[in-house]
């Protein structure tokens, strides 16, 4: 009987205490170091991974910016750089083909009507009135007697 409650007293202290701590530290210390191995590597191998795919990301957009978009830009600008040569070239030469022919033509005709016409007119009127003004007035006799005669100076009376 002794025997049997040795026995009965070991199996219910030993699984109680086994089932007990065991469960209890091993439980704790397991999941503890099973959780903090698990996220370390977790974190570790997911940074790396992020950090390559960023890395390699990163690479290819810049790869893509620096050679497409650059060149598709610098096509395009250029192509609309040249056009606009083009344009301001057929605009510059039709505004030039345009004004030298028109100036040319307004200018000779304006020169050839009005100009001449109203100088010939302004230089007849005046330079003939103050011709013949100067001429009749007293001051010119030394003139008149050289041109004409000492005759036709006297039929001219003197105003002093």
């Amino acid at each position: 009987m002794l025997l049997t409650c040795l026995l009965a007293y070991l199996l219910t202290y030993l699984l109680t205490y086994l089932l007990t701590y065991l469960l209890t530290y091993l439980l704790t210390y397991l999941l503890a170091y099973t959780f903090t191995c698990l996220l370390a590597y977790l974190l570790t191998y997911s940074l790396n991974y992020l950090l390559a795919l960023l890395t390699c990301l990163l690479t290819y957009l810049l790869n893509y910016l620096l050679t497409y978009l650059l060149t598709y830009l610098l096509t395009h600008l250029i192509t609309y750089l040249l056009y606009l040569l083009a344009l301001l070239t057929c605009l510059l030469t039709y505004l030039l083909s345009y004004l030298i022919t028109y100036l040319i033509t307004y200018l000779l005709t304006y020169l050839l009507a009005y100009l001449l016409t109203y100088l010939l007119t302004y230089l007849l009127t005046y330079l003939l009135t103050y011709l013949l003004t100067y001429l009749l007035t007293p001051r010119s006799r030394v003139l008149l007697q050289k041109l004409a005669g000492s005759q036709l100076v006297k039929k001219f009376p003197a105003f002093h």
